[in-house]
């Protein structure tokens, strides 16, 4: 049996014709039955197997032709969008945040409290800031 995925395409994205010379599955299907009646019930597996095969290669150049065809009239703009790190920043600041408060105001008060949650502050302001520079 062929390996059909040796027979996909390089990704072009450019439809792929099915073997040129391939006749018909009604005219393949007819040889086959008129091999069959020649050659007798031996060599029915052999000529079964080698029809679907013809098949296959047939159904699969078919498919390709249609995923081809249909990412072609999608839009360029459809494309999956990339994860969003700006919730992993906040739950970062907010797990680092509560350790901190409880440092900081232990150690300096009310002054380390505030410069605590300031750096806090910055950093997601400047993570902020450089998103929508990208956009």
């Amino acid at each position: 049996m062929p390996d059909i995925a040796s027979q996909q395409p390089p990704g072009t994205g450019r439809p792929v014709p099915p073997p040129p010379a391939a006749p018909s599955n009604r005219e393949d299907l007819r040889a086959v039955m008129a091999a069959r009646r020649d050659l007798g019930p031996d060599y029915e597996d052999a000529l079964v197997d080698s029809f679907l095969d013809k098949l296959d290669v047939e159904i699969a150049a078919r498919v390709r032709n249609e995923v081809a065809a249909h990412l072609a009239r999608q839009p360029p703009g459809n494309q999956p969008k990339q994860k969003d790190s700006a919730v992993g920043i906040a739950i970062g600041s907010l797990a680092l945040g509560i350790p901190l408060t409880g440092i900081a105001v232990g150690n300096a008060g009310l002054a380390g409290l505030l410069l605590s949650w300031g750096g806090i502050v910055a950093v997601n302001l400047a993570y902020a800031l450089g998103r929508r520079r990208e956009r």
